[in-house]
């Protein structure tokens, strides 16, 4: 489309060459015929100026478009050639890191087999300290074990026993319950109730997580008394409840002092069917819980499986006041498997403790609702921890291993130690000062952990 300046410049060019002609017709008295010959040349010299005027200025444009690609197109150049570098440079990244990762999956599969042919080694050591032990011979225990170190830490802890018959189970078979009976009755009134502190340790760490306090009582002659010597005299006599008010003051005692060590410790506090039945001693113990509910994440409260099954109104109300205060509860003396995970976790079970036979007896299994081995992992579901009690032989905890056990308990790691009786004061209160800055530095003594890879390997070697 032709523009408008042109338009006006041909305009002007046509109007100056007519007014030439005019002027040399008018004034230089030239005829017609020259005029318009001078005027028409006049008009064509100014076309061709104009033409090659355009020409040229259209060529500098030209060239300095020309110019301007060029420059274009050499900065494309230059970041093309930088994306390539930069592509070189991440594919050599990705091929040294493949490289590199290859390298390390071998190395692990390389520990892997030798952890393997370490864990192999060890389980026929074992066995053979096991057919030791079964054929009636003493097995040499290894240098640096667990087991002596152990009871290292219990005799350097513990004070000598007064006589052979303080031991938690010298009682007279031949003792008849009226004696019982004057026996805790005595030993309630003269506060003679002891705490004896059991860990429960994490598999296969063995790092101590949970205590579990068991409770003895002391006659006139500092006899001790375990618990099945006296809770059917005691709840004969309507005497459980005093026992468990005074076992939770001792366990709330203890658990402060163990959580100014370790905040992650726990304490699990067993209380008696009739406890729970009972309107009178509940009411006694609720209110003390419910002043140390600030303790109820760390303090759990155990109960029999049997007692959990035979609830009646009041006790699911007990049990349930319980929860709202937000202490959880833990079933032990479990006989048999037949087991409600949800029901139990809607009452606020979080733990149950099953005995180590029971989980690894294949002959009991077809009496139970579910295989020991899926036990673990159906509880976890809801919330629920499966603790294997009395765990005596290293064989026992390599099964329960293949069974996802996560806590043990038993003769194995530790047996139940006396509370030192200036830890636990008989007030029913926290501890003073006094008590704290004299309490033993350790209550129980942490079972070690497991011993090293090379510890493994060196007690699992030949002979």
């Amino acid at each position: 489309m032709i523009r408008i300046s042109t338009i006006f410049v041909a305009i002007c060019m046509v109007l100056v060459a007519a007014s030439l002609g005019l002027v040399l017709y008018s004034v230089a008295a030239l005829s017609m015929s020259e005029s318009g010959i001078v005027a028409l040349t006049a008009l064509t010299f100014m076309i061709l100026y104009n033409a090659v005027s355009m020409r040229l200025r259209d060529r500098n444009d030209v060239g300095g478009q020309i110019a301007d690609l060029s420059r274009g197109t050499a900065d494309l150049a230059r970041q093309v050639a930088e994306f390539g570098r930069r592509l070189a440079a991440v594919e050599g990244r990705v091929v040294s890191a493949n490289s590199a990762n290859a390298d390390r999956v071998q190395t692990l599969a390389g520990e892997i087999a030798e952890l393997g042919v370490l864990v192999q080694q060890l389980a026929v050591s074992v066995a053979g300290y096991d057919e030791l032990l079964a054929s009636g011979m003493p097995a040499a225990s290894p240098p640096g074990g667990h087991r002596q170190r152990f009871a290292a830490d219990v005799s350097a802890a513990d004070p000598p026993a007064a006589s052979p018959a303080a031991t938690p189970d010298a009682v007279a078979d031949d003792r008849s319950n009226a004696e019982i009976l004057t026996a805790v009755k005595s030993a309630i009134e003269a506060n003679r109730l002891d705490i004896y502190l059991q860990p429960m340790v994490t598999l296969p760490q063995r790092k101590v997580r949970f205590y579990e306090a068991v409770t003895r009582l002391r006659d006139d002659a500092d006899r001790v008394l375990t618990a099945d010597d006296f809770i059917g005299a005691a709840e004969a006599a309507g005497l459980m409840g005093r026992i468990d008010h005074m076992m939770l003051l001792r366990c709330v005692q203890v658990l402060r002092r163990l959580m100014v060590r370790n905040k992650e410790v726990g304490v699990f506090c067993n209380l008696a069917a009739a406890t729970l039945s009972s309107s009178e001693s509940f009411a006694q113990c609720l209110d003390f819980l419910d002043a140390n509910r600030a303790l109820a994440p760390s303090l759990v409260l155990e109960f029999r499986q049997a007692t959990l099954r035979n609830l009646g109104p009041v006790e699911a109300e007990h049990l349930a006041a319980l929860a709202q205060r937000g202490y959880r509860f833990s079933i032990d003396h479990v006989s048999d498997l037949r087991i409600e995970p949800r029901e139990l976790a809607e009452r606020g079970v979080r733990f149950i403790k099953v005995p180590a036979a029971l989980l690894l007896d294949q002959r009991k299994t077809p009496a139970s609702d579910i295989h020991p081995s899926d036990l673990s992992d159906l509880l976890g579901r809801f919330g629920i921890d499966l603790i294997a009690e009395r765990i005596e032989g290293e064989r026992a905890v390599v099964d329960l291993l293949d069974y996802d056990v996560r806590f043990g308990q038993g003769f194995l790691f530790a047996a139940p130690r006396p509370l030192r009786p200036e830890t636990a004061s008989a007030t029913g209160g926290s501890p003073d000062k006094s008590q704290v800055q004299h309490a033993p530095a350790r209550l129980a003594p942490d079972p070690p952990r497991s011993p090293g890879l090379a510890a493994l390997a060196r007690r699992a070697g030949p002979g």
